[in-house]
């Protein structure tokens, strides 16, 4: 007991000292932490403790500051870096059970002989199938640091005993840069998903390719793109600005403000469309606000998400991370990107709920703009608003009759995912000796009828319930999707989108501004 007090002594008396150079409220904070960890009835999980004052504290600052504990920080730099370090395979839970979807061209479990299909059952002799393993624990297990091995236990169709494979981990490539091609003769379109440090190499590549051929319109998809790395959404402005442009400003309490300017030297000069929508983010939306200041491209779509603010990461003692929110972003025009946060957190992130219910994404005309609002583009002065996100030069309204009640049941409980990769994965050697490339498979468009069948075996097993009128007013939609899921196990992710555009609104929307031209 003396000790106890000895130590409380020694602490308070420590605080006082400290407490000349910071908040009364702060030290209070940390007499708080130590009394409780001190003096309190039963045992305190400290790390918890201190987890939840965390959390507490940033939740109250803005909706993007978070804190990454140090398990978690390298996982979550993947995205960005543009690569991870694991055995290069994309799988999917089935029936407890993991299937391999694809294997990464060029990667070691492709260089090994693992194939697509294929049932994982351990991985280092520890049993993962049948036992009710988390699909969050997967990538745990299979992932390491670049020439470390792993043992892969997998089961085959068709093959009576298991293959046991030892693969050595590398580095596996996540690409931003998701399709690229041709929709229309000379009017190229370019997906991309996220900005990571590879994506200026990956888009410049994606721009030769349809350079190669005649290319008279371009239309850049970042529906749903929620950003990442600044620098690459910069150096995709810079393809088509010229030198010395504005592209955005950074400005902050205690940050100096930062203007960064285009690099271009040989932009390219075509007609430029930007395709948006209400989950298009951050840096997604610096390279819309930039381009659509300067005149430089035609935005299509809805409303963007509204994230402007600036992290900068601060690495802890412990290796965990703080991500603090240092600035605000400013588009050319002056226009804040970042939509108001002073509703709470909650009410933030359920900003685009309201925005459905107050009828924002079926009609622009839903959203009044007062005059501080409003700014103008630096070459024609056309009026652009702020007040967060980016809004559309070209409004494309959210088809709410596309998608029905059947359909959004099997896509969210994962029936025409599941039928389609199951099916797939069960015949894949006889449909690719059937339909050897892409061309082949889409030239052919073949019967749905098995496939389907499986979509509604597991929409049984899932308790969805419909009727045969309901089915029929949704068997378009689920024809085409089945088909482009199909097509992107069999071939690659780029092959979803050759099949699913013409469901795209705001790119066909663009295409016939285009043709009007």
């Amino acid at each position: 007991m003396k000790r106890r007090f000895l130590t409380l002594f020694l602490l308070f008396f420590s605080l006082l000292i400290y407490s000349q150079n910071l908040d009364r409220e702060y030290v209070k904070l940390i007499q708080v932490l130590n009394t409780i960890d001190l003096c309190y009835v039963d045992t305190v999980n400290q790390k918890h403790l201190a987890r939840t004052a965390i959390d507490a504290i940033l939740k109250e600052l803005d909706p993007h500051s978070s804190y990454i504990p140090a398990e978690d920080v390298q996982r979550s730099h993947e995205g960005l870096n543009g690569n991870f370090e694991g055995i290069g395979v994309q799988y999917m839970m089935l029936n407890d059970t993991v299937v391999i979807d694809r294997t990464i061209a060029g990667c070691p479990a492709e260089q090994v002989g693992i194939l697509p299909g294929d049932r994982i059952t351990h991985v280092d002799g520890k049993l993962i199938a049948g036992n009710k393993t988390k699909m969050n624990d997967i990538p745990k297990m299979i992932r390491g640091p670049k020439g470390s091995t792993v043992t892969i236990t997998i089961r085959r169709p068709n093959e009576r005993d298991s293959i046991i494979f030892r693969v050595t981990r590398d580095k596996i490539p996540i690409n931003s840069v998701d399709a690229a091609f041709f929709v229309a003769p000379g009017v190229g379109y370019i997906k991309v998903t996220s900005f990571s440090l590879t994506t200026p190499e990956e888009f410049s590549t994606a721009l030769s390719t349809l350079k190669s051929q005649p290319l008279n319109y371009l239309i850049i998809d970042l529906q749903s793109n929620g950003g990442g790395i600044m620098q690459s959404a910069e150096d995709m402005v810079s393809c088509f600005l010229p030198h010395g442009r504005e592209v955005v400003s950074v400005r902050g309490e205690h940050v100096n403000t930062q203007t960064t300017l285009s690099s271009g030297h040989r932009p390219l000069d075509i007609p430029l469309y930007i395709l948006i929508d209400e989950y298009t983010a951050s840096a997604s939306e610096i390279v819309s606000g930039a381009l659509q200041d300067w005149d430089r491209a035609t935005i299509v779509g809805r409303r963007s998400f509204g994230k402007g603010l600036v992290q900068r990461p601060l690495a802890m003692q412990d290796g965990s991370e703080l991500r603090l929110t240092i600035a605000r972003y400013y588009t050319p025009s002056g226009r804040n990107i970042q939509k108001p946060y002073d509703g709470g957190t909650d009410k933030y992130f359920h900003d685009i709920e309201s925005r459905y219910k107050n009828g924002e994404l079926v009609n622009p005309d839903s959203v009044q703009f007062p005059d501080s609002l409003k700014y103008y583009t630096r070459l024609k002065h056309r009026t652009v608003y702020g007040g967060g996100g980016i809004f559309p030069d070209v409004f494309v309204p959210l088809d709410t009759t596309k998608v029905t009640p059947l359909y959004r049941q099997l896509f969210n409980k994962g029936a025409l995912s599941r039928g389609v990769k199951s099916y797939v994965n069960s015949h894949r050697r006889q449909m690719l000796r059937k339909y050897p490339d892409f061309n082949s498979y889409n030239a052919a468009r073949p019967d749905i009828q098995p496939i389907l069948d499986e979509i509604l075996k597991i929409a049984k097993e899932e308790k969805i319930e419909y009727t045969k009128e309901q089915l029929d007013e949704t068997i378009e939609l689920l024809t085409m999707q089945i088909h482009a899921t199909t097509a992107q196990s069999l071939y690659g992710n780029e092959y979803f989108y050759h099949i699913i555009y013409p469901l795209n609104d705001a790119l066909t929307t663009t295409l016939k501004l285009i043709n009007k031209q």
